[in-house]
């Protein structure tokens, strides 16, 4: 018996039986609609989030105190100062260093009429924006004359610009940071995606931030929370990292042996966890929606297996005139390979659909993308199919196995 007869049989089988054939390849649909959306939403994600951290500074080393460092002797905690910046910015010592940029941050209580917010406040220098890619989206950025005068000037973060002004201009306006006024000269765009606090601070001035937020001083200088090290290329991340720490180890008197009283972050190493993270993530959604398919493939088992049972005397017939073993086993594995197969199509094509209803949808400040390309619909229509043919390897063996004789009997 030809493949091409095979198939003429099984789609003659399967339209005569058009409610059972679909209630079949039902849980197939299910499963690989789902496995591809939810693959594509899981690579869209990623591509979210590594563009949002790549965007934070794919080539900077952050370097911050660290936290409860108490000398044993004098009880107080060394934190980092400008001097410890201006001393990373010296070329001939730091080759490798192409940009430094220090801040501080705290979480204050601003107001705006009668709007009152709890948000973070972040003294920054000008050079920031080269370092963290958050471009302006109305008005101007700070300067180097807001750092020389200590203005009390403020830029928004666009969450933070929504939950103060709504729909309202902020540009001009004054709002209020722990009881001083700051006049806001721009809004930064939204970063977006599923980092807590990605828009939700306001910049202001380093010297303005410490002068009139911080009130603090150490005997060591002024003091910062964080310094942003911008090596010259990816190249130099790792001699950038080194240089600087042997600098600040040599400012803050520290012996060799001993620990750093600094912490030093490579965007490197936050970028790879995340790529691990999601990895994690998209198998999770991936298996999700291979639970489906397996339900599906054991429907279409127990519908073969029902099929096989009424068509007995069929088999019986067939047998009678000349069928073989491998005829009967192909005959009804065709039948599942079309059952699978069409519920992977139509569930790509489903799949599709929902691809395109949900790409470009903005949540919050976060734009859903979900890239459907040709690998997934590649890998879900093999394993649909598989799991198809898999699924009809028992029944057909089983009818193949049966006596004609006894099937003849069968009514």
């Amino acid at each position: 018996m030809s493949f091409r007869d095979c198939l003429q049989v099984s789609l003659q089988v399967l339209r005569l039986n058009k409610m059972r054939s679909a209630l079949t390849i039902l849980g197939i649909v299910m499963g690989v609609s789902s496995v591809v959306f939810l693959i594509s939403f899981g690579r869209g994600h990623e591509a979210n989030l590594m563009g949002i951290f790549k965007s934070l500074g794919a080539e900077t080393i952050y370097i911050t105190s660290a936290s409860q460092m108490a000398d044993q002797i004098s009880g107080i905690t060394r934190k980092l100062t400008m001097e410890d910046a201006q001393a990373l910015e010296n070329t001939s010592r730091l080759p490798s260093v192409a940009m430094i940029s220090p801040m501080t941050e705290k979480m204050s209580t601003v107001t705006y009429a009668n709007e009152k917010v709890g948000t973070d406040i972040m003294g920054a220098m000008p050079n920031i924006r080269s370092i963290i890619n958050y471009p302006i989206e109305n008005g101007s950025y700070i300067g180097d004359e807001h750092i020389m005068s200590g203005s009390s000037v403020a830029v928004l973060g666009s969450t933070a610009k929504n939950n103060l002004f709504k729909d309202e201009d902020p540009l001009g306006k004054n709002i209020r940071i722990d009881g001083r006024n700051f006049e806001v000269i721009g809004v930064l765009e939204a970063k977006g995606g599923f980092i807590p606090g990605a828009d939700d601070f306001i910049m202001i001035p380093l010297t303005t931030m410490q002068a009139k937020l911080m009130g603090e001083t150490t005997t060591e200088g002024r003091p910062v929370q964080t310094i942003a090290v911008r090596a010259l290329s990816p190249d130099h991340i790792d001699s950038a990292k080194d240089e600087a720490v042997s600098v600040l180890r040599q400012r803050h008197h520290i012996r060799e042996g001993e620990d750093n009283d600094f912490y030093v972050m490579d965007m490197r190493d936050i970028i790879n966890r995340m790529k691990q993270a999601l990895e994690i993530f998209q198998l999770f959604l991936a298996s999700v929606g291979a639970i489906s398919l397996v339900v599906g493939g054991i429907g279409i088992m127990n519908i073969m297996l029902v099929s096989v049972t009424e068509r007995t005397r069929e088999i019986g017939i067939r047998k009678a005139i000349g069928a073989r073993r491998k005829d009967i086993v192909k005959q009804f594995l065709v039948e599942s390979a079309i059952l699978s197969i069409s519920g992977g199509i139509i569930g790509i094509l489903i799949a599709f659909l929902f691809v395109l209803m949900v790409t470009g949808v903005k949540l919050g400040g976060y734009t859903v993308q979900a890239p459907f390309s040709f690998d997934i619909v590649l890998l879900a229509l093999a394993v649909s199919t598989f799991i198809g043919i898999a699924s009809g390897l028992y029944p057909a063996f089983r009818a193949a196995g049966m006596d004609p004789v006894e099937s003849l009997r069968y009514q």
